[in-house]
């Protein structure tokens, strides 16, 4: 997937400026698809270059100018296009998971330490998740929300969040549970080797 793509699909929201879909981006978006503001006004602009998407210029008192951006017709038929396509398999690339491929060599009191951040990383991303759902639910259960919105893509993409970083908190107890099982017995195997 391009970031063409997420930012296509970011605008099915309504019309937003740049600083707004870096904000959805950094809240709603980065369970799935990650990037950086200037990586967005760079497509941002591609993509108002090739006719996918409209900028207007919103003038604001006291406060610079802004560019707003919606979907153009031939933007909603690229998402159709989009998703009409098989999706390229995911590919995992986590410098984590390395270290902790190489913890038996290497200094596994670091690892452990990274896994612990790892954690605390998922349970925060997993706090911001839960506030997002109870705002989209707004006092409704859930099948009453997905009976009644208009768009179930947003929450659908966020309960995949949420498990994602589930699964890393759970992985990480299971992770520091066999580490530190390891390491209380090295202390014995290294007294029955030198005897």
């Amino acid at each position: 997937m391009s970031l063409k793509h997420a930012v296509l699909a970011a605008l099915l929201e309504g019309e937003a400026s740049g600083y707004d879909l870096a904000k959805l981006f950094d809240v709603s978006v980065a369970n799935f698809w990650a990037a950086t503001p200037q990586q967005l006004y760079r497509e941002l602009d591609r993509l108002s270059e090739a006719g996918l998407i409209a900028a207007r210029v919103v003038r604001q008192e006291r406060r610079p100018n802004k560019r707003v951006f919606t979907l153009t017709e031939a933007g909603h038929r690229d998402l159709v296009a989009y998703t009409a396509g098989p999706p390229k398999p995911s590919a995992v690339r986590d410098e984590l998971m390395v270290q902790v491929q190489a913890c038996d060599e290497g200094d596994a009191a670091a690892v452990r330490a990274h896994v612990r951040e790892r954690m605390e990383t998922a349970r925060a991303k997993l706090a911001r998740y839960q506030a997002m759902r109870e705002r989209m639910l707004e006092g409704r259960d859930e099948a009453a929300y997905l009976r009644e919105t208009e768009r179930v893509g947003p929450y659908l993409t966020l309960l995949r969040g949420m498990a994602f970083e589930e699964e890393n908190v759970r992985w990480g107890e299971r992770t520091l549970a066999v580490l530190a099982e390891r390491a209380d017995r090295r202390p014995v195997e290294a007294d029955q080797a030198a005897r």
